[in-house]
């Protein structure tokens, strides 16, 4: 379908009289819904699947598309040796070289219970629970530091002194005696000792952290902060954590709750040692039964904080990946997988996100907008601006890929329409304000949700807020109070849904081989700014014309 199919199609209906509708993944405005799991269910001898892994042994083997393909291929994945192979400086990223350069760096603190990774009590420890405890605060990265090495000196005094002291086992003893009676009673309730994490540290100025971000440009291109590969380098603004990189500061015990990244992407987590950390990870296709799950135990999904108890997941026959990560070692998390951390050791962690040029990421990252926006949860992936970007910029040879993403262009521009007709119908004016390079995505200050092309703008305690069509309607059906703001002209979008087209996988081979004849081991990057600049995707490769 044409953008001018569209329009006459448009004008078939009543505005005044017609439902006009923002999802982009149904024609109906109906949200997708958590899925139900697999049948038929696993057997009890399959729910603890060996977790894939790789060890990388050459700079070839790094930059090889196997490689690519074998993250892409599973849920999850450990990637090991990769660090040493490309020699990145993981020093750089210690707590010790961020101390001398930024100490003053303000980092979110979480204040949480050390237990055993595989159990969670509520704050009596009577029960186990999977609503997971957690109180916030800020420090600078120097504090917490000290914290760290205080935590470690501490450690280290303890075990000398246990070492130093006679172990009595308990056939050495009575049973009975107050002695066994205490010792029992201290290694029950002495793991719940306060711990600190120091989480989401923003590494994404690139003046404060230059050589930190330099180092991580050696990496495989699927797995840089930003590559032309990753779609979240499509965005045109930096959205902290996701196409920046974030660390995280750790003594044994700091967890990282249950989740699935944001929009469903997938993410790249190093350890920076000098401590292991324990993962669990989680198919996508089982998120329906967890979320029922935490329903069952009183928590939200997306707004709450949990620990899944691995006894329930597997009396609901979900299979857990469960594995070490070691100083170095890389993980994957592929699309829509879930997955909790806890540290076993003293290490630090750096991680951020990525958007594969695939349909199953595509897929689940439109669908959890939707999702979001049906569960009054912020998407911080502006998915609507991201699709239209990526189609100004980026040439797809993924017919799969292709056809999604023209189909939510297709139900974006007729929104706008519809939308436009609207309040020409009821005799208000639209005013054109064009977009600033780099501008953020502006989303509804009321319920959150992208609010792409059509403002509706309310001076609000002496600042101008952006409102989406359905908070504003419901504040003044005629807009009264409201300046409305439009950010393109249409003629720009049907020209962009128009020329945004499905290329040949053999042209898209021939730009590939060129550019791998240029450089092997380089990867294209595209400016979203620069219309002139464009990339093509699929088949494998990635090439910028």
């Amino acid at each position: 379908m044409t953008a001018q199919q569209i329009i006459d199609e448009c004008k078939k209906f009543s505005p005044k009289t017609t439902r006009i509708i923002s999802s982009i993944t149904s024609d109906d405005g109906y949200p997708p819904f958590p899925p139900d799991p697999p049948y038929p269910p696993l057997s009890r001898e399959k729910l603890n699947p060996p977790t894939p892994s790789i060890y990388v042994e050459s700079k070839k083997e790094a930059f090889s598309p196997e490689l690519q393909q074998f993250c892409l291929s599973n849920h999850i994945a450990v990637i090991r040796g990769l660090s040493s192979v490309l020699k990145l400086d993981l020093g750089l990223f210690s707590t010790k070289t961020l101390v001398e350069s930024n100490s003053d760096h303000y980092i979110e603190v979480r204040r949480q219970f050390m237990q055993p990774s595989d159990e969670n009590w509520d704050p009596e420890h009577r029960d186990m629970v999977w609503y997971c405890e957690s109180q916030r605060s800020h420090t600078t990265i120097a504090r917490y530091g000290h914290y760290q090495a205080l935590s470690f000196s501490e450690s280290l005094k303890e075990d000398k002194e246990k070492n130093s002291t006679t172990i009595f086992r308990d056939s050495d003893s009575d049973s009975n005696s107050t002695f066994s009676k205490n010792t029992k009673k201290h290694k029950k309730y002495s793991m719940f000792k306060p711990v600190k994490f120091g989480t989401n540290v923003d590494l994404s100025d690139p003046k404060k952290w230059k050589i930190q971000l330099q180092e991580l440009a050696k990496l495989p291109p699927f797995a840089r902060v930003s590559s032309a590969a990753n779609m979240l380098t499509h965005v045109g603004h930096t959205i902290l954590g996701m196409n920046s990189v974030q660390l995280y500061m750790k003594v044994p015990g700091c967890r990282t709750p249950g989740h699935q990244e944001n929009n469903n992407f997938c993410s790249v987590n190093i350890n920076i040692g000098p401590g292991d950390c324990e993962w669990f990870g989680v198919a996508p296709e089982y998120w329906g039964v967890i979320h029922h799950i935490c329903e069952r135990n009183n928590i939200n999904y997306l707004h709450g904080s949990w620990w899944p108890l691995l006894d329930d997941l597997y009396a609901e026959n979900v299979p857990v990946y469960r594995f070490v990560q070691k100083p170095g070692d890389i993980v994957w998390v592929g699309a829509g997988t879930v997955h909790w951390v806890q540290a076993i050791g003293w290490c630090n962690n750096i991680a951020w996100n990525v958007g594969p040029f695939t349909s199953l990421q595509y897929d689940l990252a439109i669908k959890r907008y939707e999702w979001n926006k049906h569960e009054n949860y912020k998407s911080i992936v502006p998915m609507i601006n991201l699709s239209w970007n990526i189609a100004r910029n980026v040439k797809i040879s993924d017919k799969s890929v292709f056809t999604m993403m023209k189909l939510t262009l297709m139900r974006s521009l007729k929104y706008t329409i519809m939308l436009t007709n609207f309040i020409d119908d009821i005799g208000n004016e639209i005013i054109l304000r064009q977009r600033d390079i780099q501008e953020p995505a502006h989303y509804c200050v009321v319920c959150d949700i992208e609010v792409f092309n059509i403002l509706f703008v309310k001076e609000v305690d002496r600042k101008h807020v952006v409102h989406c069509f359905y908070c504003a309607q419901k504040m003044n059906n005629e807009f009264n109070d409201f300046v409305i703001l439009k950010e393109y002209k249409l003629e720009e979008l049907t020209k962009v849904y128009d020329n945004f087209q499905l290329i040949t996988t053999a042209s898209a081979s021939t730009n590939l081989n060129n550019s791998n004849n240029n450089n092997q081991t380089s990867t294209p990057t595209t400016s979203i700014s620069n219309n002139n600049s464009t990339t093509t995707v699929g088949g494998g490769g990635i090439t910028s014309s």
